[in-house]
């Protein structure tokens, strides 16, 4: 690892005394009322003499900072144009020489703009907007998107993209891809979250309040990212308003809320954000149903600017979840638990004499989970400290970034029998990696290799994982590509044979293997006309060496674990046509997951020591169109999903079991215990899932106060979606019944 940041510093001394006769432009560009950064902001230099353009210009974008960098400018004089949906268009001159020269930018809205002033066509975005995997998200997204509350949230938006896949409207479970839950990496401001999703399947620790956006990777992620096999979702918080105080308060039948945010001093700012549901004490009672499901979660960032060349922040967020998955009357429901604490620090650092930027996050996670009484049930926990840095040099015709990590973890678990062969000590787990990830653009072709090295010293492993992206841009018609090794340490040990069963246990590697992946994602994107996007993608994963519970064909309450390699393969398509009328989404996924494993058992049970079988969360088909709109002032947003049958494992019938002991024994006086016989593992499928939900929601201005009023159904022509069912009662416990939707936000 040593050698290749060796060659890295090399190359960027080479590439300074290179350009000794060029500069760079660099700066941030914010919102002119409120301070916030914006992203995807085109800034355009163009170099002129005697007010007349000479030559070609150079451009660039800015990130989620608001950061944009042109490098490697002739010295000179310069006409810069920055333009930004929505936005007026500055203009301005700036001389550059040599090092760097500094020009931030303070974008006004174009609300309140003069006439004349250029305003762009819409962004592109949506659903349409994939490129190999990754589709950034806004808030404008969240928001399109119907909710049972007057404010998004990022997980109501994620269960409308054809990637995900998700056992229903309880537990959170979120499947991308073919993966666990366990293997998705969650990210807040570096912060890693291990359950972010709620209990109730609508609601994540992100309402769109506080997000100012989220790159999600459903496969096929760069070096940057490490330590899960499946995807990324890395979530970036808002700053608070640098300009004025806001705050605001929002009640609907499913939970409450409230926020403030605001500056403190010059440059710094200040955002909180608190949530807890009411949908036990208050919807149960309008659906006439219990529906025994709490959460809430806190958030708070403190964002300051230090000066053009640095800014820190410093995020904090709490979760917690009670709640009961299932039939509520069965004797096998369990109350689960689950808390999220993290905090973070992040410096972003410019130097002054070099063109580079440094990023340092700082961390720390705790994730607990119970099921059941405190005392005699199964509990969790993984604590996490860590640290990460990037730096970014620009030049001319690449962007290099390179940059390592390190993490502690801290495991502890008690499983109370549920692996008959597996019992959990307290552990310790390290790991340190180094990445490099050059960004190369060639005209219209992009290249983004990478390398990330990771050594687990704690299990005495070297990771060696090649990654690359590519991007053919031809501006009507989009090629993507991505490839890419990959391992998880952590391994969250959950039996699926119980769709219900949501406890999760982090641990290392139980047999001493480290669960391992490859993706192959391949995609096209074409742009026919102006409001038309329509994206295809093609993906293909492996995953080696993963921990499942071992299948018997009677019902136990423990199991044996087992070691299983899977695949996952399909592809999906997806439309969003926008207009004047609003936009129209419309997205298509076919998708197969297989596993296979091996046991001595299996040949009595199945006649064969190797079994192949569908996992719980292969849906093989999924549809979701939506649409948002205006009428009369009113903003109306629909959504209709169709989830093909899941597959649970059938019962072919019952018997009834005598133990035989020392003595002999009469059948016909002693009846024995019933029991269940099953056929194959998940050789069967539920009936398919589907629902429309219906928002209407507007907004009036109450003298200084901002309110908006809700309205809507959720699930609204009543499909009884099953959730499970009890083979011993003959029981079964739906998903959320019709439900009505009424909500009022004010905001100050």
């Amino acid at each position: 690892m040593p050698r290749p940041l060796l060659l890295l510093g090399l190359g960027l001394a080479l590439s300074a005394a290179a350009g000794a006769q060029t500069g760079t432009v660099r700066g941030f560009v914010v919102d002119a009322t409120d301070g916030q950064p914006l992203i995807g902001v085109n800034v355009f230099a163009t170099p002129v003499a005697a007010g007349e353009a000479t030559g070609a210009g150079r451009g660039a974008s800015t990130d989620v900072d608001g950061l944009y960098t042109v490098a490697d400018l002739p010295v000179g004089t310069y006409a810069v144009r920055v333009t930004y949906v929505g936005y007026t268009t500055l203009r301005d001159t700036v001389a550059v020489g040599e090092g760097i020269t500094s020009l931030s930018v303070d974008l006004v809205p174009a609300s309140a703009e003069l006439d004349g002033v250029d305003v762009t066509a819409d962004r592109p975005g949506g659903a349409a907007d994939v490129t190999a995997g990754l589709q950034r998200i806004g808030p404008r997204d969240i928001e399109s998107v119907p909710s049972p509350d007057v404010t998004g949230d990022l997980a109501n938006y994620l269960t409308t993209l054809p990637s995900v896949v998700t056992s229903g409207d309880q537990g959170g479970q979120l499947f991308i891809r073919g993966g666990e839950p366990s293997q998705n990496q969650v990210r807040l401001d570096g912060i890693p979250i291990y359950q972010p999703f709620h209990v109730l399947g609508f609601y994540s620790a992100f309402p769109s309040d506080i997000v100012s956006g989220a790159d999600f990777s459903a496969g096929g992620y760069g070096a940057r990212y490490g330590g899960f096999l499946s995807s990324v979702l890395d979530v970036t918080a808002r700053t608070g308003n640098k300009r004025a105080f806001e705050a605001n308060g929002a009640a609907s039948l499913f939970l409450v809320s409230g926020g403030a945010e605001g500056p403190v001093a010059d440059g710094v700012s200040v955002l909180v954000s608190g949530r807890r549901a009411v949908v036990d004490p208050v919807g149960s009672q309008v659906v006439g149903r219990e529906l025994p499901f709490e959460f809430s979660d806190v958030f708070g960032k403190v964002h300051a600017r230090l000066s053009e060349a640095s800014q820190i922040s410093v995020t904090g967020i709490r979760t917690a979840d009670d709640g009961l998955v299932g039939d509520p009357l069965s004797p096998a429901a369990a109350r689960l638990r689950w808390t999220n604490t993290g905090a973070g620090f992040r410096l972003l650092y410019l130097p002054e004499q070099f063109d580079l930027t440094a990023d340092l996050v700082v961390s720390y996670s705790l994730h607990d989970m119970q099921q059941g009484d405190d005392a005699l049930g199964r509990s969790s926990r993984v604590e996490r400290f860590g640290t990460e840095f990037q730096l970014t040099h620009t030049t001319r015709l690449a962007v290099i970034n390179f940059g390592g990590s390190l993490e502690a973890f801290s495991l502890d678990a008690a499983l109370e029998g549920l692996f008959s062969d597996f019992t959990t000590d307290k552990q310790t787990v390290t790991e340190v990696a180094g990445f490099v990830e050059p960004e190369v653009t060639l005209g219209p072709l992009q290249l983004r290799p990478g390398l990330r090295i990771t050594t687990a010293p704690s299990e005495r492993a070297v990771f060696v994982e090649p990654r690359g992206r590519a991007l053919l841009d031809l501006g009507v018609h989009r090629f993507s590509a991505a490839a890419g090794l990959y391992h998880q340490s952590l391994v969250g040990l959950n039996d699926r044979r119980d769709a219900t069963n949501l406890f999760t246990a982090w641990t290392s590697s139980p047999d001493g293997r480290t669960p391992t992946g490859a993706h192959v994602i391949g995609g096209y994107a074409v742009r026919p006309v102006p409001g038309v996007n329509l994206a295809v993608e093609g993906f293909y994963k492996t995953f080696d060496d993963l921990s499942v519970g071992e299948f018997t064909s009677t019902p136990a309450f423990t199991t044996a674990l087992r070691s299983a390699d899977g695949a996952a393969a399909g592809g999906d398509a997806r439309l969003e046509l926008t207009g004047a009328l609003g936009t129209v989404s419309a997205t298509y996924a076919l998708a197969r997951v297989r596993y296979t494993t091996e046991s001595p058992a299996y040949e009595v049970y199945y006649g064969a020591r190797e079994l192949a079988y569908t996992p719980g969360h292969d849906r093989r088909q999924q549809v979701a169109v939506f649409g948002a709109t205006e009428v009369g002032g009113f903003n109306v947003s629909a959504r209709w999903q169709y989830g093909s049958g899941l597959p649970f494992s059938q019962a072919l019938g019952f018997d009834r079991f005598l133990y035989i002991g020392d003595g002999p024994i009469d059948p016909l006086a002693q009846g024995g215990e019933p029991r269940v016989i099953y056929d194959q593992p998940f050789g069967a499928r539920l009936p398919a899932y589907h629902r429309f939900d219906v928002s209407v929601d507007r907004e009036f201005t109450l003298g200084a106060s901002t309110v908006t009023a809700q309205v809507g159904l959720i699930n609204a022509y009543d499909r009884q979606n099953l959730l499970a069912f009890d083979v011993f009662t003959l029981r079964r416990t739906d998903q959320l019944p019709l439900f009505p939707v009424f909500g009022v936000r004010v905001g100050v």
